[in-house]
């Protein structure tokens, strides 16, 4: 497959990589240190500034082990970087954890997923087409899937 163009200005020492042949995310890295405090946030600098492609989006997503091990995540995940900024990427960080963690130059943070972008038209209508779901919203399905087993249930 290939592979999109992304130009950087790396200011720092740390430029994005991928971890592994065929993964999504590269490595994003801190050109700064920190320490978070439980329940704190901070906007963590990388050091880099990127011109992705029109048509492009880099999506700034969380690393699975700084949530599972820590608490730490990414606080606006998905993150966006619009092919139309220039100023340093910054990830928001928060410690959702119950010991302070610190964060050294050079410290993977988060992971940067540049995806091709689809853009939409609006259109304002007098009313929406049904569907399946229709206004079923946050866990909806699961209850569905849920009461349906019970009442199977309940006939047998």
């Amino acid at each position: 497959m290939p592979m999109t163009d992304a130009q950087i200005l790396v200011t720092g020492e740390n430029t994005p990589e991928y971890a592994h042949p065929g993964d999504a995310g590269a490595d994003l890295r801190a050109s700064e240190a920190i320490t978070l405090e439980p329940g704190d946030r901070a906007l963590v600098a990388t050091g880099i500034r990127i011109a992705l492609p029109d048509g492009f989006v880099g999506l700034v997503h969380p690393r699975s082990g700084l949530a599972a091990k820590h608490g730490v995540t990414v606080l606006n995940t998905p993150g966006t970087i619009d092919a139309g900024y220039r100023g340093e990427v910054k990830v928001i960080l928060a410690n959702l954890g119950r010991e302070p963690f610190s964060v050294e130059p050079g410290d993977r943070i988060a992971q940067l997923v540049v995806q091709r972008v689809e853009r939409a038209e609006f259109i304002r209508v007098e009313q929406l087409p049904g569907s399946d779901r229709g206004e079923g919203g946050f866990g909806s399905t699961g209850h569905r899937a849920a009461d349906e087993t019970t009442t199977d249930q309940e006939s047998a």
